[in-house]
């Protein structure tokens, strides 16, 4: 009886074969990236927009924000902006509560993420760097996260527990 490394060879394809399957693989991976990177971007001024106003510590904060209301605004969010005003920011919602998973791999500008539970309030506070592919993600389940120019946070003294709210955009 042959042992597995005897048989090796006749259950695999021979060396070139595999090659060139794994080049044709690794060939439409790459076109597929290419082809989804390629996608026109929408200007964010044909996103829907809302007033958003998170509350805390006594105090209220006014927000507008863009709506990624749809899955290529989700997938664009604020990649490729340059300038993002200290009132201005973007919410990502879902119908269901889920664990959000985010980079920044495309985005020239740094961001305060919050994490926004069903009830509304914030349950995470993340920084995301310029550039950065460290995947960011929601410690539990949220409803929305919402991206607000980098630093903010801090400055205003926002924290966990706040609450947010905004208006469902048309």
């Amino acid at each position: 009886m042959p042992t597995p490394i005897e048989r090796a060879p006749q259950d695999r394809a021979p060396m070139p074969v595999r090659r060139l399957l794994l080049g044709a693989v690794l060939a439409l991976v790459a076109a597929g990236s290419a082809t989804a990177q390629q996608a026109p971007l929408e200007d964010l001024s044909a996103f829907p927009q809302t007033q958003l106003v998170i509350k805390g510590g006594g105090t209220s904060h006014k927000f507008t924000i863009w709506v990624a209301d749809t899955p290529a605004r989700d997938q664009q969010g604020l990649m490729f902006v340059r300038d993002l005003p200290a009132d201005r920011g973007m919410v990502f919602q879902d119908q269901e509560p889920k664990v959000w998973s985010m980079w920044m791999k495309n985005t020239f500008i740094p961001l305060d993420m919050l994490f926004i539970a069903a009830d509304g309030r914030v349950t995470q506070i993340s920084h995301a760097i310029p550039h950065d592919e460290t995947i960011i993600s929601s410690s539990i389940p949220v409803q929305a996260v919402i991206e607000l120019q980098g630093g903010i946070a801090d400055k205003l003294h926002l924290k966990v527990g706040d609450l947010a709210s905004w208006k469902q955009a048309r």
